[in-house]
């Protein structure tokens, strides 16, 4: 942000005080009073310069939506929350009931991921998946409504039960296989749902 002038410094203050102890914005009139401008012009020529310099923004044409930009701004990550519907086998097939746990916290631009409301989080219990590195007790995040590709690991149901694996096709017809030579591959006997394909790992910190 460019420096700002003495006076300028001041109506930022100003802005900054009055909408934290009467939660709006002040007018141009409570700038110009404060400072005593001759007009409400003097008001609009200092905030269009302090704006230039990245000091305050505003919604165009919504009056008292005058906010002070930190000058951390810049430097804070966009964050989002994503809903953790219980856990997933990573080993053999389980017959089971998801349960909310609560939401997981992500930085988009680190994992590349931009969340929508068809995104959500399992924690993964077993080990039929470390051959691409899930462990016991990461989070995988997925979005539902993707159709996957071959290769892609996926939460599945499969024939009623709930798992994660790589999901694979076969002369056409799909199947999943876990990464890890201990378990074998799964055929569904009736039906394979896709629930979730997965687009980003999170690894809790021990």
């Amino acid at each position: 942000m460019a420096a700002l002038t003495k006076k300028q410094q001041q109506v930022v203050h100003f802005i900054e005080q009055f909408q934290s102890r009467h939660g709006v914005a002040p007018s141009f009139k409570d700038i110009a009073k404060q400072f005593k401008f001759r007009s409400l012009t003097t008001v609009a020529d200092h905030i269009r310069l302090i704006r230039q310099k990245g000091s305050v923004a505003s919604l165009p044409g919504l009056a008292r939506s005058l906010r002070v930009v930190s000058p951390l701004q810049p430097l804070r990550r966009q964050v989002a929350d994503i809903p953790i519907y219980g856990d997933i086998p990573a080993g053999l097939a389980e017959d089971r009931i998801q349960e909310a746990k609560g939401c997981v916290s992500i930085d988009i631009e680190t994992l590349g991921l931009k969340p929508t409301p068809r995104t959500f989080a399992l924690e993964v219990r077993g080990d039929s998946m470390v051959g691409k590195a899930i462990l016991n007790g990461d989070l995988v995040v997925l979005e539902h409504g993707m159709t996957p590709r071959s290769g892609d690991v996926v939460a599945a149901l499969i024939d009623n039960e709930s798992t994660l694996k790589t999901y694979l096709l076969n002369r056409g017809k799909p199947f999943l296989r876990a990464e890890n030579p201990k378990y074998p591959d799964l055929l569904p006997a009736n039906e394979l749902v896709i629930q979730g394909v997965m687009v980003a790992l999170i690894r809790k910190r021990k």
